[in-house]
């Protein structure tokens, strides 16, 4: 996992070079030169008796501390195992927990149909029930499939509970596809490294532009009053 060495020479030069494609260098000195790419690393270094803070000889343990922490090399990183990765998608809980109540919300408002806190609160356990079983299963197995059992279950869960509350296949549909695709991006996320900022941020304002497109003709303080009227109605 890593690889270090201590400069007690009056000239300490070191030339490595591995397959390995994720080196993260670290310790006192960097090295003078370096490669990296996708089929492996070379990095070089070259260090010499006065860059140390303690002399080329010595006698007893005066120096201890200072050589060890003169020591320099790297270790070979893992970016992107199955617990980062189920650490990467657990950030993402928030994001995805709120685009599902917006979705119940814009079925509730468009389709006129009352959702109880209640059912919001049982919406959102099964969510963060998903990460659960992600981490669970993806211990004995493949994060892929771990990843793409939990999905199945949570949505079918989901779905088959929005078919008693929505009361509309065409609403069950939407809420279906529309979890489907939320994970799928997340999926498609975890594997882009370099741009997963960029691609929340898309996901993010496609959703706040199709929210504002689909509400643009609602009258809101029309909708206000008519549950009023209904909640008096109840009563």
């Amino acid at each position: 996992e890593s690889l270090s060495f201590t400069p007690v020479g009056n000239s300490t030069n070191v030339f490595l070079k591995s397959p390995w494609p994720d080196p993260s260098f670290n310790g006192a000195f960097l090295p003078d030169k370096r490669e990296v790419s996708e089929g492996g690393f070379s990095s070089s270094w070259s260090v010499l008796q006065l860059n140390r803070n303690y002399p080329q000889t010595w006698v007893g343990e005066k120096y201890g501390e200072q050589i060890q922490s003169s020591a320099f090399g790297l270790k070979m990183i893992q970016p992107m195992d199955d617990y980062k990765k189920a650490e990467r998608s657990a950030k993402y809980a928030a994001m995805t927990i709120a685009l599902t109540f917006l979705i119940f919300f814009l079925v509730e408002i468009l389709n006129k149909r009352r959702i109880h806190p209640f059912q919001y609160a049982l919406v959102g356990l099964a969510l963060c029930l998903f990460y659960t079983l992600l981490v669970s299963i993806s211990e004995q197995s493949f994060f892929d499939f771990a990843y793409a059992i939990s999905t199945l279950a949570i949505v079918t869960m989901i779905g088959l509970y929005s078919i008693s509350v929505l009361r509309s296949r065409k609403a069950v549909i939407l809420m279906v596809s529309a979890l489907f695709g939320i994970y799928a991006f997340i999926f498609v996320t975890l594997r882009l490294t370099e741009f997963a900022l960029l691609m929340g941020s898309i996901l993010l304002t496609t959703a706040l532009g199709l929210t504002m497109y689909y509400t643009r003709n609602v009258d809101w303080y029309n909708s206000q009053n008519q549950e009023k009227k209904l909640n008096s109605t109840q009563e």
